[in-house]
Parts: C-alpha cells; sequence; structure tokens
C-alpha cells in the first residue's frame, strides 16, 4: 500500500526539486575540491565553458540523489519501526536504522563516479554523457571501476546520516510547529539548513578523498591513508581537506532546507489522500 512506501516516495520528490535548484552551485564546488582554486575562481572556469557545459552531468545526480534521500528516509523508517518495538534504547535504535539506511544507500557509488568523471574538464571530449561514459568504463574496465571510491562514500553515509536524523528528530521536538504554512515551512526549512549544514561540513573532507580517487579511470585502486597523504603531499596544507566548505555550507544550508520543506509539504499531502 501506498503507506508503506510514503516516506520513499516523498524522499524522492523532494531530492529531484533539491538538485534542480542546487546543481550549478555543486558545479563550483566540485571544481574547487578537483583543482584547489577560489569560488571565483571556479566560477570563472564555468563562465568560460558556457551554458551548454553547465547542466552537463545532472543526470547522474538527479538520479543519485532522488533515490538516496528515498533509501535514507524510506529504510530509516523501515528499519527504526521494529526496532522501536524492542528494549534497545531510542537513540540505539535511530542510531542503527540510520547506518543501515546509509549503508544501503552506497550501492549508488557509480552514479557520484559517472557525476565526477563528467564534471572534470579532462574528459569533456572524451565522455559525452551518462550512457557513454557507462559504456566506456565497462567496456575497458569492468564492474570494480564503478565503485572506486567506495570507502570513503560508507565512511561518510552512515555516520552522517545517524548525524542528521538524531539531530532532526531532537530539534522537531523541541521547537512546536506553528499553525500557519508560511511560519511552518519556514521552521522546517531553518531546522532541515542547519543540521545538513552541519552535517556536511563535518564529514566534508570524505567527499575530498572521494573526488581525489574518482579523478583517475584505471589504475590501482587507493587506500584511504593511501589518498590522504598524496593530497597533503600535492597541497601541502591539512585546509585543503576544507577547500571549497564555505560554499558546500551555502549549498547544503539551502538544499537540506528545501529537502526538509519538500519532504514534510509531500508527506502531508500524500496523508490527507
Amino acid at each position: 500500500s501506498d503507506s508503506n512506501y510514503k516516506e520513499f516516495i516523498c524522499g524522492w520528490g523532494a531530492a529531484a526539486i533539491n538538485i534542480l535548484v542546487t546543481f550549478p552551485l555543486n558545479k563550483v564546488i566540485f571544481r574547487q575540491m578537483l583543482h584547489n582554486v577560489t569560488t571565483v575562481a571556479a566560477v570563472r572556469q564555468l563562465a568560460g565553458e558556457g551554458l551548454i557545459h553547465l547542466y552537463r552531468g545532472v543526470l547522474p545526480p538527479l538520479m543519485q540523489k532522488s533515490i538516496s534521500v528515498s533509501i535514507m528516509f524510506g529504510m530509516y523508517d523501515k528499519c527504526r519501526k521494529p526496532l522501536t518495538a524492542t528494549s534497545m534504547h531510542p537513540y540505539i535504535v535511530k542510531i542503527v536504522a540510520a547506518i543501515t539506511a546509509g549503508t544501503i544507500e552506497s550501492v549508488l557509488v557509480p552514479f557520484e563516479r559517472i557525476q565526477t568523471l563528467l564534471q572534470h574538464e579532462r574528459y569533456h571530449t572524451h565522455l559525452v554523457n551518462m550512457k557513454d561514459t557507462v559504456r566506456y568504463l565497462w567496456r575497458n574496465h569492468g564492474i570494480t571501476e564503478f565503485y572506486r571510491g567506495l570507502t570513503p562514500v560508507l565512511m561518510r553515509n552512515g555516520p552522517s546520516n545517524a548525524c542528521f536524523f538524531l539531530l532532526r528528530d531532537e530539534a522537531m521536538q523541541r521547537f512546536p510547529e506553528p499553525k500557519a504554512i508560511p511560519g511552518r515551512m519556514l521552521n522546517q526549512f531553518a531546522i532541515g539548513a542547519m543540521i545538513g549544514a552541519f552535517c556536511s561540513t563535518v564529514f566534508y573532507p570524505c567527499n575530498v578523498l572521494k573526488v581525489h580517487m574518482q579523478r583517475k579511470i584505471g589504475g590501482p585502486f587507493l587506500s584511504v591513508p593511501f589518498a590522504i597523504k598524496e593530497i597533503y603531499k600535492e597541497r601541502g596544507s591539512a585546509r585543503a581537506f576544507f577547500r571549497g566548505v564555505h560554499l558546500n555550507y551555502t549549498r547544503s544550508c539551502i538544499s537540506w532546507g528545501v529537502i526538509n520543506v519538500a519532504y514534510e509539504g509531500l508527506k502531508r499531502v500524500l496523508s490527507s489522500h
């Protein structure tokens, strides 16, 4: 029945709305991670490439993020409900459910892999679109190449989900929901924005590691300690692991604010039917 899949449907819709709003900002952050450049330099790079390339690579994140957020909310709910009936502490229940959902989300790493390659200017002429990239990786390197950079994604997904749901549930309990729709939306946006921005800032170095591991096609797979050493050696400072974090903070505020409002709105609509 619909009620069984409500959390999945709401998560999917909320993420799709969010991606279309924040994709250009994502692209600027990606270039900062990749080239260790300032915001202005990254914007100039993209402006130089023209409008035709601005939404290039939007399909993988649109598919990945909508399915990912659908799994995040849906599986969290599915895992949490049976565990709540046990004698487990409520916080442990939430952490276990969130980490399980985050680990399941990690099967979507191939989408992040393709997105990295499509956003990298080195492959603009070599890899035309998502279909072309999938075909090239499959024919030349096989399934394992799609999962390059899996470890930092596992390090990020479960713990950041636990952080998000614990803080979100606390905030929802502590801040009473206003009756008026504008007030309610503002409340939901603020909760989503603050918590999303906090979690994504804490786990930002995992994304830097992931992009670093995924920038190459073929060759040996880097371990996390080796990738950390390599980034440090190339960039000469621990600050490099947070290059682009200010924009990422802004983007996460908007992203998770939009996702939270859209999710709660869709849930309300589905519940009323």
